[in-house]
């Protein structure tokens, strides 16, 4: 069997999890798992081999394949429970489940791979379902689960996913044959068949009738009126306080690493923000371990109406960001013992602007953008759970278990390194040629997110720099004949930067960078007439890259390597 001709059981498990996986409401981004077992032929002894396959750690169910699917001897994960004294040797057990491969090394097995295993059915699914977790997140959610499912799906408290919750859902199976499925307090769900399709109805099931529940059965304002002056604002101005907001909160979301933001104002972003007991519920934080590992434990909401003024409003921002740094610095000593890794950083991922919308912060533009995906599902997880009963979220113990778990730190060291440019924004002007296209495109090589203008034309530059403010937090870098267009914006920003001038005097390049170098930005140029334009590009991305950082009113001239 290869990759390229997966077994039919394999094939079966990819389109089974691509499907559930293409609608958010089944499952976020890169969360849950699914898995499939079956028997096929050990390429070394031809005997026939026990495999379960299972989504890899990281993956994302709807564009799974099968280089993103672990391989592993059954036998060999079920006779781990004969190593199995205690849940003091989770970590270690999960370990081993790197000596239980089958073929070639493929990606991490999944955190909860074990209990894919010890179920006895051949097809097992965990989602993360705004509408279940709904249910497993609410005081009375065991109550709940029974009402809706009866004994068809049981019930599970929360603990964190590994190798003791697995062993208590495979008792729990083995007590109940005819059982579905478990809800996972606080967490999502699990269910399982012996065969793929039916694997998927049951999922299916369970998740639509979770959202029937709540939409017949919950408040109709369960989150409370809207507050009188945190309404949502009109488009028009929304942008424009959007627009204004946004290096703001991108400078604050920064202190401790650059990132880069997206602003997200859909209208059940805005409702919720606005509403009167979103100023109780926001602080509890999220409940999925897949929700708070993204977003932080908790979001920042600006508690002033739209009508307070953007400098009172900035004021306010400014002190909530620094008592929240205090009070995520207290969350990690309070909960760090002597083996836990080093605090990651204490600003927060999310804000929440009245009547603006929703910011959320990444290293990168993939992060920032999952970071608001998820604190969606948080706001239909929070809201579901207070229409048919009260949220309650797993203790800020268990999330700092989860957050800093040494499982999630050896994840971390696995991703590849940063690259020179990831998390900034770039405005390359005059793309249409040759040499600015080549700039570009080294730039996104590099890591950062560019902003295309084609010519040199003013005010397309002022459009490309507010789409950039707006859509990704700010401007860090401007390159181009006239780059320097950017400059005013810049220093506004007040959070420095570079401008990169190509084909320009020495003294417009000196001039610039005297003007402007008590505002951290420096001003470089290139020039350079004939010359392949991937030469040029190298120039430029040296200039920005970190190589140079301490040089200011340099010019590179560029030429080619014949001459």
């Amino acid at each position: 069997m290869t990759n390229a001709e997966p077994a039919p059981t394999l094939r079966e498990l990819i389109e089974r999890s691509n499907r559930l996986g293409s609608d958010r409401r089944n499952t976020n981004y890169g969360g849950g798992n699914t898995s499939a077992k079956g028997v096929v032929a050990d390429p070394v002894s031809a005997e026939e081999v026990d495999v379960m396959w299972v989504k890899g750690s990281g993956g994302d169910l709807a564009t799974l394949t099968t280089s993103g699917v672990s391989a592993l001897r059954l036998d060999r994960v079920r006779a781990l429970k004969d190593q199995y004294v205690d849940i003091s040797q989770e970590d270690e057990l999960h370990q081993l489940l790197d000596h239980c491969v089958f073929g070639p090394p493929g990606p991490a097995p999944s955190i909860d791979t074990s209990m894919h295993a010890l179920l006895p059915a051949a097809h097992v699914d965990h989602l993360h379902p705004d509408s279940v977790i709904a249910i497993a997140a609410s005081v009375d959610g065991e109550a709940l689960t029974n009402e809706i499912f009866g004994d068809e799906i049981g019930w599970v408290p929360w603990q964190r996913p590994g190798f003791d919750l697995a062993l208590k859902i495979e008792a729990m199976r083995a007590k109940s044959p005819l059982m579905r499925g478990v809800v996972m307090g606080g967490h999502g769900v699990s269910t399982w068949a012996d065969t793929s399709d039916e694997c998927e109805r049951v999922s299916l099931d369970v998740i639509q009738r979770a959202a029937a529940f709540i939409e017949q059965r919950g408040k109709p304002e369960p989150l409370g009126p809207i507050l009188p002056g945190f309404e949502p604002l009109g488009a028009d101005e929304r942008r424009r306080r959007a627009t204004a907001f946004a290096p703001v909160l991108r400078d604050l979301a920064s202190t401790d690493r650059r990132v880069i933001g997206r602003w997200f104002d859909d209208d059940n972003v805005l409702d919720f923000i606005g509403r009167q007991e979103t100023p109780r519920l926001a602080p509890l934080g999220t409940s999925c371990p897949d929700h708070f590992i993204r977003t932080k434990v908790r979001p920042l909401l600006l508690d002033l109406p739209t009508s307070a003024s953007f400098e009172d409003q900035t004021v306010r921002l400014r002190e909530l960001h620094s008592e929240y740094r205090q009070q995520y610095r207290q969350y990690y000593e309070q909960h760090a013992g002597p083996e836990t890794p080093p605090m990651r950083g204490a600003d927060p991922a999310i804000f929440l602007i009245p009547g603006v919308g929703m910011f959320g912060f990444g290293a990168d533009l993939h992060t920032a953008q999952v970071a608001g995906e998820f604190y969606v599902n948080a706001i239909n997880v929070i809201r579901g759970a207070e229409a048919v009963s009260k949220y309650i979220p797993v203790s800020e113990a268990e999330k700092f278990g989860v957050e800093y778990w040494m499982l999630e730190e050896l994840k971390l060291r696995r991703r590849p390194a940063p690259k020179p440019l990831a998390a900034k924004v770039a405005v390359a002007c005059g793309t249409a040629s040759e040499v600015g296209r080549a700039i570009a495109c080294d730039y996104e090589e590099a890591g950062a997110v560019v902003v295309r203008v084609d010519g040199q034309d003013a005010t397309a530059i002022d459009m490309a720099i507010e789409a950039a403010v707006l859509e990704y937090g700010g401007v860090d870098i401007m390159v181009g004949a006239s780059a320097a267009r950017g400059v005013d914006h810049l220093v506004a920003q007040g959070s420095g930067g570079d401008i990169v001038l190509v084909n320009q005097s020495q003294s417009m390049v000196t001039d610039l960078a005297t003007s402007v170098k008590e505002k951290g930005i420096n001003v470089n140029g290139i020039v350079g007439a004939e010359v392949l334009a991937k030469h040029v590009a190298r120039a430029a991305l040296a200039l920005v890259d970190g190589s140079l950082r301490k040089t200011s009113g340099l010019i590179i001239p560029v030429r080619d390597d014949e001459q």
